[in-house]
């Protein structure tokens, strides 16, 4: 059994001002997706220029927050939901889903790429790639605030959550979920989208991965209380709601391998619209 490295879940505390770690975490993956879409930004294929990327992530950034709030209440706490519509506005009390976070995104694209001219299957594949460190460092501030903790387990590297108030030996399953969802989606994404891939390839990749490693990563992850399981004794909620995924995600790569082309770079035929931004043409509308 290895000793939970126990940091106080508040980084910086002002008075009554407190302001914890899982929210600099999530201020962490901004910055890294702003830097990450400066550098991608540059490349021959990309929809988006450099002057579009801080509104791009402010908009994905809304994206995050009003749909993950909503995904969980409405995910895994419906029935708070329907007697007291304003317990949305808690933030506070924490819940997030990523599920809800995903669809934020989606609208959060569609409408950035209306703005900008370009096409939400072209938005979509630039900023999948940005997401994996900001999931990371998502699990990681879980993983601080002793929240989302693992199953029982005797295997040597269990720990004990000073705040489980069973005190037992559990699975990490935030670092497992930090490494893969984070580190190994982070990578594979980045290498497979590191030229040009037909239009929606690299969306369904990102969909396919995340829902197979999130659906086996609950396998060693506490069911929350309040849901337990929802089918067959054994699949919880996260699994279920990663099936859809999975399905989805490996659809769309083969359609996108049958049906599109590669985007065009940006000396191709689409050359620049008249505010000097290129216009990727040749993929789904």
């Amino acid at each position: 059994m290895l000793t939970y490295p126990e940091i106080d879940p508040v980084a910086i505390a002002i008075g009554p001002l407190k302001v914890h770690w899982y929210g600099l975490m999530y201020l962490a993956g901004f910055v890294v997706a702003w830097w990450l879409a400066l550098r991608r930004s540059t490349k021959s294929w990309s929809p988006v220029i450099k002057s579009e990327v801080e509104d791009l992530i402010l908009y994905c950034a809304i994206g995050v927050v009003v749909g993950g709030r909503l995904g969980y209440m409405f995910f895994y706490n419906l029935p708070q939901l329907l007697d007291n519509p304003l317990s949305m506005l808690r933030v506070w009390e924490g819940g997030m889903s990523f599920h809800g976070g995903l669809v934020g995104v989606m609208l959060a694209t569609t409408l950035y790429a209306r703005k900008i001219g370009t096409t939400f299957p072209a938005l979509i594949d630039f900023v999948a790639p940005l997401v994996p460190i900001g999931l990371g460092l998502g699990r990681i501030g879980n993983f601080i605030g002793q929240e989302l903790w693992g199953r029982p387990t005797d295997v040597p590297w269990g720990m004990v959550f000073p705040r489980d108030p069973d005190l037992l030996v559990r699975h990490p399953s935030q670092l497992y979920q930090a490494f893969l969802e984070g580190l190994v989606l982070f990578a594979v994404l980045w290498w497979f989208s590191s030229k040009p891939r037909p239009r929606l390839a690299v969306g369904g990749l990102f969909v396919t991965l995340y829902g197979v490693f999130r659906f086996l990563a609950e396998f060693v992850r506490e069911p929350d209380g309040h849901i337990g399981f929802d089918l067959f004794g054994w699949m919880t909620r996260g699994q279920l709601l990663s099936l859809p995924m999975i399905v989805a995600g490996i659809a769309l790569l083969v359609w996108s391998y049958r049906t599109q082309p590669l985007p065009e770079g940006r000396a191709g035929k689409g050359g620049s619209n008249k505010q000097g931004r290129p216009q990727v043409k040749g993929g789904a509308q």
